[in-house]
Formats: structure tokens, C-alpha cells, sequence
């Protein structure tokens, strides 16, 4: 007799987050250290787009479902990663402490974010990754967080290998998405996959909130 899939926890909140990031940053790494506290030193290169899921209870009774999407870095890839900026509440930007290349690609990869989701927004972490390779490090901290404020957005500098700041990146990105839905800077509505509940949203003025729904549908087309 086949065993019974174990049920779901039960979730007020669903976020979709969207890890971003040249190839090899080890985005799938650190994705795998935090949904399955594994580190393999050998990944495959995702193709496409792969799928997590994780739970986490952000305070006694608030627990949140977080689906993330896994994007492939390489341009080829690219097309297929855009089609799912749209549908998430939050972005993950990653790069390697010791490759300047994909530090210098952070501002392209959250300005083509940023427009291609307009008049929306994403809230985004900016993440520093391998931190376990201090030594061969290329890009620093200081650096880095200055460039996290003229981006408007949190730093820290993680490793999948050691476990370094894993489970505090993923809780900070979360915590940044229900702090945005409690003060109306993201807005839930039916359309979007972004987010959803099972408790009643933040509700911003009737004529507000149809507004930017009826302008996420004009974008969507």
C-alpha cells in the first residue's frame, strides 16, 4: 500500500520569490542549502527555470508558504526567466564575492526587474555569496553595501557551503515582502501570483486598488 504524501502546513500567506543572478553564482546552491540543508560541490546548471518550496512561521501563527523560482543565468535562458518577473513578490540578487563580473551585473539584472514589471514594484534582497571564500574575494563588503543603498535595498553576504547567513537572507527577504503588504508598497489582488492569502489583505481605497489591478492587466496582455 502506497504512503500517504504528507499534508501541506497550513499557510496564511503564499509569497513568490525569484532568484536572480549571472551563472554560477550558485543560486540553486544556495536554494538547496535553505529548502533541503544540503550542499553538493557539483551542481548542474539550471535550465530554464526550476522550482522550490519552503515553509517558515514569521512570528506564533503566521506562517508563510514561499515558492521560489530558480532562474538560469545565461542570456540564452533569458526570455524564459522574464516571463516570471511579473508573478513574484520578491527577488533574491545574487552575486559571487570573488567574481567582479557578476557583481557588476547586479544593476542590469534589477533594472531589467524594475522596468519590466512597471508600474509594479519587487522587493529585493541583495545577497554576496561563497562568503566561505574570503580569500579569493573580489568584491568588498563595504562596496557592496553601498551599492545595496543606491538601490534602495538590504546586503548579506551568505555561503551554501558552510551555511553562512542562509536561513537569515531568506528570513530577511520574507519579512521585507509582509512589512511592504502591511504598508500597501505591494498590492495583493486576484490577478497576481505574487502573493496570496488566506486571511483577509491589507486593503488599500476601492478606487486605489482598482486602479493598479486594472493597470496590472493592461500589462499583462
Amino acid at each position: 500500500m502506497a504512503a500517504e504524501a504528507p499534508m501541506e502546513p497550513r499557510w496564511q500567506y503564499q509569497f513568490r520569490v525569484i532568484m536572480l543572478g549571472d551563472s554560477t553564482v550558485g543560486k540553486s546552491s544556495l536554494l538547496r542549502r535553505y529548502t533541503e540543508g544540503a550542499f553538493l560541490d557539483a551542481v548542474n546548471q539550471t535550465v530554464g527555470v526550476d522550482f522550490y518550496v519552503q515553509f517558515v512561521e514569521l512570528e506564533p501563527g503566521l506562517q508563510v508558504k514561499l515558492q521560489f523560482w530558480d532562474t538560469a543565468g545565461q542570456e540564452r535562458f533569458r526570455s524564459v526567466t522574464r516571463s516570471y518577473y511579473r508573478n513574484s513578490a520578491g527577488g533574491m540578487l545574487l552575486f559571487d564575492i570573488t567574481n567582479r563580473t557578476s557583481f557588476e551585473s547586479i544593476r542590469q539584472w534589477h533594472q531589467e526587474v524594475t522596468d519590466t514589471i512597471q508600474p509594479f514594484r519587487m522587493v529585493f534582497l541583495l545577497v554576496g555569496h561563497k562568503s566561505d571564500l574570503a580569500g579569493q574575494r573580489r568584491v568588498g563588503q563595504r562596496e557592496a553595501e553601498k551599492l545595496a543603498a543606491s538601490l534602495g535595498v538590504q546586503y548579506v553576504e551568505t555561503s551554501a557551503k558552510d551555511a553562512s547567513n542562509v536561513v537569515q537572507a531568506f528570513q530577511m527577504l520574507t519579512v521585507s515582502i509582509y512589512q511592504a503588504l502591511q504598508t500597501g508598497q505591494l498590492v495583493a489582488t486576484e490577478a497576481w501570483d505574487g502573493v496570496k492569502s488566506s486571511i483577509p489583505l491589507p486593503v488599500l481605497p476601492k478606487a486605489q486598488a482598482q486602479e493598479k489591478e486594472q493597470k496590472r492587466k493592461r500589462c499583462s496582455c
